[in-house]
């Protein structure tokens, strides 16, 4: 098997608490590593606005195509 299928078989069991408590901790990283460099802040916020975008292009199109 495969790495992705194995990775790919381990998220279909995840519920739905256990996806948003993911995007949680990784929230609390982000804050974490901000904290750590705060130069990270002082990036124009229309950058992370159009990375965002940028980021979300594939995933919403898979999203909406299936």
């Amino acid at each position: 098997m495969s790495l992705l299928k194995g990775m790919n078989e381990r998220v279909r069991n995840l519920k739905i608490w256990d996806i948003k408590l993911v995007q949680g901790a990784a929230m609390c990283i982000m804050l974490i590593i901000a904290k750590l460099f705060p130069q990270i802040l002082e990036i124009s916020i229309w950058w992370l606005v159009v990375l965002a975008i940028l980021l979300s292009i594939r995933p919403m199109c898979s999203f909406l195509h299936k």
